[in-house]
């Protein structure tokens, strides 16, 4: 990993800025959203880890006139103290005694301190509860301050805004088209007590409109607002962004520039004081927006179309089927060839991280309907394992090891669906110890993927039953054991997932949602380990039905198509079940991927074995 940058000058100049009379705060946040409060930003949006050198894709920075403190949690504690200099102070959220970065500004510092932030960068509901706790204490308050402090300091080598071409999402792998997606919207207000809809998540733009965009690395959505009401529908998006088709893809919706629904929601607001009705906003609203309509205007809860997203139709969930299979042909050939590479062909101690990654990434580029990849891939050898987001960089990547563990996250856009898996494998001799982690990691993901569970059961109800085994000798990972995914969107989808968060416990699963199934175990300065596969969410039969028929019982159905190396497994802590489960799920991954591999092939000798 890189040296840490010093930030030394650019705290200098954001101190100043934050003394000067026209702003006049003790304290400045940097979070890691953007105005949309979305998980991954564009380049312009960087401004974490412009100001602190650490650049994971969680974590919030504070500034006050003598410290500067980096809140995160267990996926990052490695890696953000590896890239911070000595000015930043490492909080490590989740562990007795550290406060999570809200508590830090109400209870630790001085009674009365103004603390300044970018509106557009705090949600709605983050920021009028925040407000309200520092107005407690001293006459403390929260300043919205327009105009970025980063930004100012970044200067003109802040990257600008992208201004990509969007372009249509066809109904046949959407499965549904705009205009009924926007009916079903509309449907829910009179439940929701609302007369409309102020959509802020790409994603969720994205799917409603059946458009997708190149704005952010990775993930295909476009720098957009829209708001839905019951007559009419507005898309605020610069025009530039839009072609001769696009547009008669949106005829009938009116199209607005970016950064015009601020002043819109102004001049909507007087409507709604009169009439007495309010719009619904989603919980990734700003702050900013609300302002701007009157937080009396304005219901803030769960969009609906959070929900609609999640449950995917019978296209989408056939197409992440189909996308799974061309990208598990893609791994059988990436690890095929690595193996070679390293065993047979000098690869051993020449190869780097970086450049292993290159080589998946262009296999899996040539793959039908392969758009690129759903987030930077994790290639770690050794001790870089135990980095849970570890993202190599050229030049201070590794090389790879035959006798080092080899963990590999990655995942493809296609057309049809997007894809994540994980795997670890050992091109050596594993130690005793080694294997005992892996294969209790891999008893925790069979017990996940083998659940049966009624409808709408939590993920944070059955997270255990993915951490019992490694519990049993006392150990644990830092992290969620699952997500979902988006269907060619987001690789991180909520509302669902599997972990300890307590939202996940409104978040019950549901036929037709997906999640991944990604236990791990991790060794500072050793390795990593994680088994990592995409499932469907499915309906399935039991004898009886306690339900009484109200959704009946649901288990997961792996839709990822790459072995889990059996070198790594000890059998002997394995049950029968269990090694039913491997060989069953085996011989699927040979049956779905082997006819698309050339036989005789690297990836295909190398999927014959490990099956």
């Amino acid at each position: 990993m890189a040296a840490p940058v010093n930030t030394t000058d650019r705290l200098r100049q954001l101190r100043q800025l934050m003394a000067s009379p026209k702003y006049n705060v003790a304290a400045y946040v940097v979070p890691s959203e953007d105005a949309h409060q979305s998980e991954y930003v564009a380049a312009c949006d960087e401004r974490r880890p412009f100001i602190s050198g650490f650049d994971g894709s969680a974590g919030c920075a504070v500034i006050t006139m003598d410290a500067a403190s980096m809140f995160t949690d267990g996926r990052y504690f490695l890696q953000a103290r590896q890239q911070m200099d000595d000015n930043w102070t490492l909080m490590k959220r989740g562990l007795p005694g550290v406060p999570t970065w809200q508590e830090y500004l109400t209870e630790h510092l001085p009674a009365g301190t103004r603390v300044g932030i970018d509106p557009t960068l705090l949600s709605a509901a983050e920021g009028t509860s925040l407000r309200k706790s520092l107005n407690a204490r001293g006459n403390g308050d929260l300043v919205a301050i327009e105009e970025n402090l980063v930004d100012i300091v970044w200067g003109s080598q802040r990257p600008p805004r992208p201004q990509d071409k969007v372009f249509i999402h066809d109904v046949k792998y959407a499965g549904e088209s705009h205009a009924d997606k926007i009916t079903r919207v509309r449907a829910g207000f009179e439940g929701l007590g609302t007369d409309g809809l102020v959509v802020a998540a790409l994603d969720e733009i994205a799917w409603l409109f059946n458009l997708r965009g190149s704005d952010i690395d990775y993930n295909p959505v476009f720098f957009a607002y829209a708001l839905v009401t019951k007559d009419a529908v507005t898309l605020y998006i610069d025009d530039a962004k839009l072609d001769s088709n696009v547009r008669s893809h949106l005829q009938g919706i009116k199209t607005r520039p970016y950064g015009a629904i601020f002043g819109e929601l102004d001049e909507l607001s007087a409507a709604l004081v009169q009439s007495k009705r309010k719009l619904l906003a989603g919980h990734n609203a700003s702050w900013a927006l609300v302002k701007a309509l009157g937080e009396d205007n304005v219901k803030v809860d769960k969009s609906p179309i959070t929900m609609l997203k999640a449950l995917k139709n019978p296209t989408e969930l056939e197409g992440m089927r189909q996308c799974h299979i061309r990208d598990g042909a893609a791994m059988a050939n990436y690890f095929g060839w690595l193996e070679h590479e390293l065993l047979f062909n000098g690869g051993h101690l020449r190869l780097t991280e970086v450049d292993v990654a290159d080589k998946l990434e262009g296999l899996r580029r040539a793959q039908e309907h392969c758009v690129g990849l759903s987030f930077d891939t994790i290639s770690s050898v050794g001790p870089n394992g135990a980095i849970i987001h570890y993202s190599p960089k050229r030049g201070s990547d590794a090389l790879l090891d035959v006798n080092q563990m080899y963990l590999c996250d990655s995942g493809g856009q296609y057309l049809d669906g997007t894809t994540d898996v994980t795997r670890t494998y050992h091109f050596g001799t594993p130690s005793a110890w080694e294997r005992e982690c892996f294969t209790r990691v891999l008893k925790g993901h069979i017990a996940l993927d083998r659940a049966v569970f009624p409808s709408g059961t939590s993920g944070y109800a059955l997270d255990p039953l993915a951490r019992l085994p490694l519990w049993e000798l006392g150990l644990d990972y830092r992290h969620g054991t699952g997500h979902g995914v988006g269907s060619f969107l987001n690789v991180h989808e909520g509302p669902q997932g599997v972990g300890m968060r307590p939202n996940y416990l409104d978040a019950g699963f549901r036929h037709g949602m997906t999640i991944t199934n990604e236990p791990g175990y991790y060794e500072d300065g050793a390795f990593g380990i994680r088994i990592e596969n995409t499932c469907l969410v499915v309906k399935t039969e039991t004898k009886f039905d306690y339900t009484g028929g109200a959704g009946g019982y649901l288990t997961f159905e792996p839709v990822t198509m790459v072995p889990i190396q059996k070198k790594l497994i000890r059998s002997g802590l394995l049950s029968e079940d269990e090694k039913k489960w491997l060989d069953a799920y085996h011989q699927r991954v040979w049956d779905k991927v082997s006819p698309l591999l050339k036989d005789g092939s690297l990836g295909y000798e190398w999927l014959k074995r490990e099956t």
